[in-house]
């Protein structure tokens, strides 16, 4: 068999069983979301944490929510990091230094899980399981009840209330995330993943010196890390180490937790505004661009182009074997296209075009399918402006699941689109300016600068992944690229949870004949369009820059 055709043969299955997923998930998390009912164990995290899960909350009550659990997430995994020397469990690791403990925190708590450190180095079993294993599931499942949020703001009326944050973060977690990733890592297990809590080992005799492996419970972190759209690995190679990532069947199985709640999403918001053709046109929208891309990513990473490309078969460079060109660049797109960041190649060692695609990936805002939650309200966001644009052509009010589109709901929609170009771009330039941080590239010219553009991409879009090169553990990285992180996650929160309070206060507003019909393919074009020439317009100067000027002159 070919290396081509079994990368789309690898496709062809991922969509199938996709596609069986969708209605029965999508169906479930919208029951969970609608329930009035809570489980018994539900009930006891009610209580420890004294919170009331039947009170409904407006728009800043959410959002203090969102806000103070997450800033004790940060504090309390900070501190976890900077006394594990005196932690059991620690095989003997020390400390985190500040710098880097910051980066950490702010990165798992913002669902980006950005690492800038050798994971079978530097944390033991205590930190990963009981600190970036945890924020694993909470973080994925505020990201869902943001999304559910501002679901609700198109679902009600005449009202402020959203829900309950508590609730929501709670069912997510309970209902959603720990079910779906105990089965996961059973799966994973069985295949081959490592599930232990051993220490360190020598395991032989390599260039005469000695190769050293610890153990960990790296299966059910690998469940979660993808299918929470986190992306941390236990080990620095991540999902190209054998021990998280085992074989060709396994790396599909990792490619399908990534992507199939954020694509079920779509039904769950259909389910619950009352009309499925609407959860369809934002699913018709998502799945355009993510075969876009992946088409366009297996075209330029098997494209021969080289006496080298002819004899391996296409870019294998910084990819493996038990993966190939197709598995790998099904991989890339999917864990860009999403919040994830979970590698089993090394984008660094794709082709200048190939590595433009990651990025232009994560630039896009991750919304093709996005992460757990954030790719839905991010969908949703740019689905508010593309409406705004057809209002413009024909000179009426646009209106959007029958609520109006005024200038208070384009400013919060503005404001969202423009935070993260804004953190990325400013932090590029500064990094590129200074004196010290270019030292960090290993590459020079277009290459090193897209090293930095992909970190800051990465970082402000809570992605995760990294270009591979660029020597992050500096304090001026950890730093800015901390800051990024956080401002990239709960900033564009604020506007989200905002614009879900104005549309759940309005009053429905009729059909008419000049509404414009947003569950048909014509708004699904014009939605698609919107993205590319938003994206287009605000990131263009620095890709040509860097991976459109790599990938010409090679």
């Amino acid at each position: 068999m070919s290396p081509v055709l079994a990368g789309v043969l690898q496709l062809l299955a991922l969509i199938v069983a996709l596609g069986l997923a969708y209605r029965p998930l999508g169906d479930y998390m919208a029951r969970v979301y609608s329930s009035d009912k809570h489980l018994r164990v539900e009930k006891w995290i009610y209580k420890g944490i004294g919170a009331n899960p039947n009170t409904e909350m407006r728009w800043p009550a959410y959002l203090r929510g969102v806000l103070a659990f997450s800033a004790v997430s940060v504090l309390f995994l900070y501190l976890l990091q900077r006394l594990q020397g005196n932690l059991p469990g620690s095989l003997g690791f020390k400390s985190i230094d500040p710098d880097q403990a910051f980066n950490t925190a702010a990165s798992f708590v913002s669902n980006t899980n950005w690492q800038s450190y050798y994971g079978e180095q530097a944390m033991g079993h205590v930190v990963q399981t009981a600190g970036l294993a945890v924020q694993d599931f909470v973080s994925a499942a505020v990201g869902i009840a943001v999304a559910v949020a501002l679901v609700r703001g198109f679902a009600r009326s005449r009202t402020g209330e959203l829900g309950n944050f508590w609730s929501d973060l709670v069912r997510g977690t309970v209902r959603i995330l720990i079910p779906i990733a105990v089965v996961g890592a059973i799966v994973l297990v069985a295949c081959g993943a490592i599930q232990n809590f051993a220490g360190i080992h020598e395991v032989g005799q390599f260039m005469g010196g000695s190769q050293q492996w610890n153990g960990g419970a790296v299966a059910s972190q690998e469940a979660i890390k993808e299918l929470g759209t986190n992306g941390g690995g236990y080990f620095n190679a991540n999902s190209a180490h054998p021990f998280e990532n085992p074989n060709g069947f396994t790396n599909l199985f990792e490619i399908f937790l990534i992507l199939v709640i954020p694509f079920a999403l779509t039904r769950t918001f259909g389910r619950m505004v009352g009309s499925l053709k609407q959860g369809y046109a934002i699913l018709a929208t998502m799945v355009t661009i993510w075969i876009g891309f992946t088409a366009l990513m297996m075209w330029t990473e098997f494209h021969h182009g080289a006496p080298a490309f002819d004899i391996a078969g296409g870019a294998m460079e910084g990819k493996e074997n038990r993966f190939g060109v197709g598995g790998s660049s099904i991989f890339a797109v999917a864990t860009t296209l999403t919040s994830t960041g979970a590698v089993d190649s090394f984008h660094s060692s794709f082709t200048g075009f190939g590595g433009g695609i990651t990025m232009l990936g994560m630039q896009l805002g991750e919304i093709a399918p996005g992460g757990t939650g954030s790719g839905l309200y991010g969908m949703l966001i740019m689905a508010i402006i593309a409406v705004f644009i057809a209002g413009l052509m024909v000179g009426r009010t646009p209106e959007y699941l029958g609520k109006k589109i005024g200038t208070r709901e384009i400013k919060f929609a503005a404001c969202y689109i423009l935070i993260t170009p804004a953190l990325v771009l400013v932090f590029t330039a500064v990094s590129m300016a200074l004196p010290t941080p270019p030292n960090s590239m290993l590459n020079s010219g277009a290459h090193g600068f897209s090293e930095i553009l992909y970190a800051f991409t990465s970082g402000a879009n809570n992605n995760g992944s990294a270009f591979a090169g660029l020597s992050a553990d500096t304090q001026w990285f950890n730093t800015t690229i901390g800051l990024a992180m956080l401002l990239g996650r709960f900033l564009p929160m604020v506007f989200v949870l905002a614009l879900a309070g104005s549309l759940a206060e309005q009053r429905p507003v009729p059909a008419t004949a000049g509404t414009l019909r947003t569950e048909k393919p014509l708004f699904t074009g014009l939605l698609v369009g919107t993205i590319l020439i938003i994206t287009g317009l605000t990131y263009f100067p620095a890709l040509a820059l860097g991976p459109l000027a790599e990938g010409l002159a090679s």
